[in-house]
C-alpha cells in the first residue's frame, strides 16, 4: 500500500492524546491475565468499554501540549504516511472518510465524520474509561474510534498476523465500519446481550469487516475532496492478503484456541477466522455495501 507522496493530510480527523493522563479514576482492567481476558472479550467489539464491563468512569484525558501537537506537526503529506505509523493512520482515516462521504450522499443519506483518537495505556471516552487491553474500539456515545498504536505489534506477536501497512488499514476501516453502522442504526443490534455464532453481535462484526472490504475496493479511486486525487496510489493483492490474514487472526476460534485451549462457539462475539476472511473478501470482491447484509 502506497500513498501519494504529494497528497496533503487532514490531521483534524485525528486527535492525538498519547502521553496524556487521566486525572483521578482508575480503569478496572490492567495488564496480565485480567488484561488478556479483556482483550479476548473486547477486541474489535465495536462498542465502548462500559458495555464490556470495563468502565470506571468517563474522565477525559488530560493531555500535554507536546502530545497534542505531535501528529499535527509530523503528518503533513502522503510521504509522511509512507514512512510513519501514526501518519499512516491519519491517511487511512482520511481515505476511509473520503469514500463514505460520497457513498452516503449517493444513497441519499448524510455522513457525519468520526474522529480517531490515538492514545497510550488508557483513555477516557463517552463510553467510559478503557485501557489498551480492550484493543481498538468505536464509542457510539461520542462517535470516535480509539486506538493505541501498540496494538499493531500485538497483532503480529500475540495473534500471529503477518502484519504490514494494510493490516493496520484493515483495523481502522473495520472500526469505521462500526461508525457506518451507528449512522445507519444497525450497530445497536449487537447490544442485546446474546453471544454465539448466529448472534447479532457476530453479525454486526462481520458486517463491519465487509464494510472494510468495500472501502478497500474503492481506496485507490476515492478522491480526496480537497485535491480531487485519491490519497492511496496503489493497493495490490499482497496488501489484501495482509488484510485477510489480520481478519482471520482475530477470529473467535483462533483467539479461544490460543488463549484458553478450546473453542466455545456459544460465546463468540466476532465470528470465526473463516467468517471474518469471507466477509472482508465479500466487501472487497463486490465493492457494494448492499452486499454486506450479514443479518439475512
Amino acid at each position: 500500500m502506497q500513498f501519494d507522496d504529494d497528497a496533503g493530510l487532514d490531521t483534524s480527523e485525528v486527535q492525538d492524546v498519547r502521553g496524556s493522563r487521566i486525572p483521578g479514576g482508575r480503569a478496572t482492567v490492567g495488564g496480565g491475565i485480567a488484561g488478556l481476558i479483556a482483550l479476548v472479550l473486547g477486541l474489535f467489539f465495536g462498542v465502548g468499554p462500559d458495555q464490556l464491563g470495563l468502565s470506571s468512569g468517563d474522565e477525559e484525558p488530560e493531555a500535554s501540549s507536546s502530545s497534542l501537537a505531535q501528529v499535527q506537526q509530523s503528518c503533513r503529506t502522503g510521504r509522511d504516511a509512507n514512512t510513519k505509523d501514526d501518519c499512516r493512520i491519519v491517511a487511512v482515516v482520511n481515505s476511509v472518510q473520503d469514500f463514505w462521504r460520497p457513498e452516503f450522499q449517493r444513497r441519499r443519506a448524510a455522513y457525519s465524520p468520526a474522529t480517531t483518537v490515538l492514545f497510550t495505556s488508557r483513555v477516557g471516552t463517552a463510553c467510559g474509561t478503557a485501557t489498551s487491553a480492550v484493543g481498538p474500539f468505536y464509542c457510539p456515545g461520542d462517535r470516535k474510534v480509539y486506538l493505541d498504536l501498540g496494538f499493531f505489534d500485538e497483532l503480529r506477536t500475540k495473534f500471529g498476523s503477518t502484519g504490514g501497512p494494510f493490516a493496520q488499514a484493515y483495523v481502522v476501516a473495520h472500526e469505521y465500519g462500526h461508525h457506518v453502522q451507528n449512522l445507519a442504526g444497525t450497530l445497536r443490534r449487537s447490544q442485546d446481550g446474546r453471544t454465539g455464532r448466529d448472534s447479532n453481535a457476530v453479525r454486526v462484526e462481520l458486517q463491519a469487516d465487509c464494510y472494510a472490504g468495500v472501502w478497500a475496493r474503492h481506496a485507490t479511486r476515492s478522491p480526496d475532496e480537497r485535491t480531487g486525487k485519491p490519497l492511496i496510489s496503489s493497493l495490490d493483492e499482497a496488501d489484501i492478503q495482509d488484510g485477510l490474514d489480520a481478519a482471520a487472526a482475530v477470529g473467535d476460534d483462533r483467539i479461544q484456541e490460543k488463549f484458553q485451549g478450546r473453542v466455545t462457539p456459544e460465546t463468540w462475539t466476532h465470528g470465526s477466522a473463516e467468517q471474518r476472511r469471507q466477509w472482508f473478501y465479500q466487501g472487497y470482491r463486490t465493492g457494494d455495501m448492499g452486499r454486506c447484509d450479514t443479518f439475512r
